[in-house]
């Protein structure tokens, strides 16, 4: 579904139905709440928005100012935009296409506020699409991309909704307005979990058209000498390219790898909440925030490169570079803006590593704190192989997070409140976290290749880029992995110069690494990465299909130029 939509291009109004509002039914609702609404969802039978984020709040759901209030008395919702902040403002398809929403609202029920839930409400007719009333609904204006999302605002004047409305598969309100707690306040965790990991495949996709993209151009377009007299050679046999583009390749591979893992680990946690055992979810929620803004930062820093990497013509709307950039620009705002998301991994972080130096056995994808070593092991690696590429990247995180939790209980020492101390800390703490999360994408990389079903020579060629995302980030980050000793100056050196040799390595296997992503040229919308690489011809084909030159001679020639060259030689 996610591949179909994207065919259409810069978004459309369904593209949240899909991705967030029916999912919401299926992970919220009762079931026979979901007798009533999922079949008309995925039947878009009805067309719904998720309405979570307003004009004044985001990624601060506590703060939201959308209310629910119970009446009794009538069993009904008043749901209430009670100021012009309260507005919601860019959920997807909410301007002209939904005519549902889940709207997230602080629910207050006998005089006290419980928190934000979720509310199922119908925002325009089925007959004639009109606003329902007593709400007031648009769109939010022209964006840096991405416009056929739709994206739209919402105001709500005391619009009354049954009680059944309520989203009830957890919380729920009784007919005298008695407050049902959920089993665990962790459940409101599940939706935004699975919305971050839609996010992380996006992400991966993204990545992976652009590096398809650039790979392929990089093909077709000869440049300059390498010997004199030789025939010009395409751009990709430069090193240099292929030290901007096969990092990305990589990358893109390594997310897909880490979607993979979120897809799997949500279906297993949700399968244990419907047990009643909550004891996952902390963890798969801290990694899915800083999954995705680690793999939306990257990936919208990687598609600018491949951009750069095609010269010129990669900064043409012809490219597909510029649409790709601006989609994956907002991907690390929407849901979480990263920061913020980067910052929640630090806080599941701190608290692991508290419970380490308490003697606690961690497990999971944090099991690697407990073995944290506050001293330098010197020795020389091999770094080429993955087990030791993976040990430096846990213990390199591992040493970041002691380090940015030490500085917070010494800033508490000195007399600073916790939260003080927390935004003192709170760029190590960042800084921590990314490395987390840079440590989880490359285990799970290597796991990956190690464990996937595929031929021997396939998972050669996988282990390579596996090779060269680690060493690539091991260059990158040098002076992180040097700051304890842990790594040598001549480790450094060998894992620059092994990277030099990965490039080569996965050269000759480029064009099969991004053929392999599957992505059909209606996907992609590019001249310079067509399937055919008849890069040249379509560009002038698509150049002469410019607005601009439906006529020989533009009318601003007659209004402008023609007046002002006339009164110049007039002057002669």
């Amino acid at each position: 579904m996610a591949a179909a939509l994207q065919t259409l291009g810069g978004g459309i109004g369904i593209t949240l139905h899909w991705i967030a509002f029916t999912p919401t039914i299926e992970q919220q609702a009762t079931e026979e709440q979901k007798k009533k609404w999922l079949k008309l969802a995925q039947d878009v039978a009805i067309v719904g928005a998720y309405a979570q984020t307003e004009m004044g709040h985001g990624t601060f759901v506590r703060g939201l100012e959308t209310t629910a209030t119970y009446d009794p008395s009538t069993q009904e919702f008043v749901i209430n935009s009670p100021t012009l902040t309260s507005t919601k403002w860019w959920p997807g398809g909410l301007g002209k296409t939904a005519n549902h929403a889940t709207v997230m609202a602080q629910l207050y029920t006998r005089g006290k506020c419980y928190g934000p839930h979720n509310f199922m409400v119908q925002i325009r007719s089925l007959e004639n699409h009109q606003p329902c009333p007593g709400v007031t609904l648009g769109d939010i204006g022209p964006k840096m991309e991405s416009n056929g999302n739709d994206n739209g605002f919402a105001r709500f004047d005391h619009v009354r909704i049954p009680r059944e409305n309520m989203l009830m598969k957890f919380a729920r309100v009784e007919a005298d307005g008695t407050y049902v707690q959920p089993p665990s306040s962790k459940l409101a965790y599940s939706n935004m979990v699975y919305l971050r990991g839609t996010f992380v495949m996006s992400a991966a996709q993204a990545l992976a058209s652009a590096t398809t993209i650039a790979v392929r151009y990089s093909c077709v377009r000869r440049q300059s000498e390498m010997k004199p007299g030789e025939p010009e050679p395409q751009i990709l046999e430069y090193q240099t390219q292929q030290y901007k583009l096969f990092p990305q390749l990589a990358a893109a591979y390594a997310f897909w790898f880490a979607s993979w893992f979120m897809t799997q680990q949500h279906g297993s946690i949700t399968g244990s909440m419907e047990k009643g055992d909550m004891s996952g979810l902390a963890e798969l929620h801290a990694l899915s925030a800083g999954l995705k803004s680690y793999t939306t930062a990257v990936t919208a820093r990687g598609i600018d490169v491949c951009r750069m990497a095609c010269g010129g013509h990669g900064y043409s709307h012809a490219s597909g570079l510029p649409a790709l950039f601006g989609g994956a620009a907002a991907l690390c705002t929407a849901e979480g803006e990263n920061t913020v998301m980067m910052l929640q991994t630090a806080r599941y972080l701190v608290k692991c590593f508290a419970q380490s130096q308490a003697g606690k056995r961690l497990t999971g994808t944090v099991a690697y704190l407990s073995a944290v070593q506050p001293s330098p092991v010197a020795g020389n690696r091999n770094m080429s192989d993955l087990g030791t590429l993976v040990a430096a990247f846990q213990h390199r995180a591992a040493r970041m997070v002691r380090h940015a939790a030490m500085q917070m209980q010494g800033e508490m020492q000195k007399g600073k409140a916790r939260e003080d101390a927390w935004n003192s800390c709170s760029v190590l703490l960042i800084k921590a976290a990314e490395a987390h999360v840079h440590s989880f994408v490359v285990r799970n990389f290597a796991e990956t290749v190690q464990t996937v079903e595929v031929d021997e020579s396939v998972r050669a060629v996988l282990t390579s880029l596996c090779q060269l995302y680690s060493l690539y980030g091991i260059t990158e980050h040098a002076g992180d992995f040097l700051k304890d000793g842990y790594l040598t100056g001549r480790d450094i050196d060998a894992a620059s110069s092994h990277l030099s040799a990965m490039l080569a390595r996965v050269r000759p296997d480029a064009v099969a690494l991004v053929d392999a992503f599957d992505l059909h040229d209606k996907i992609l919308r590019s001249v310079l990465g067509r399937y055919d690489g008849r890069v040249y011809e379509h560009l002038y084909e698509w150049a002469k299909k410019s607005p601009l030159n439906k006529s020989e001679v533009h009318e601003s020639y007659y209004k402008y130029l023609q007046p002002f060259l006339k009164s110049n030689r007039a002057k002669l």
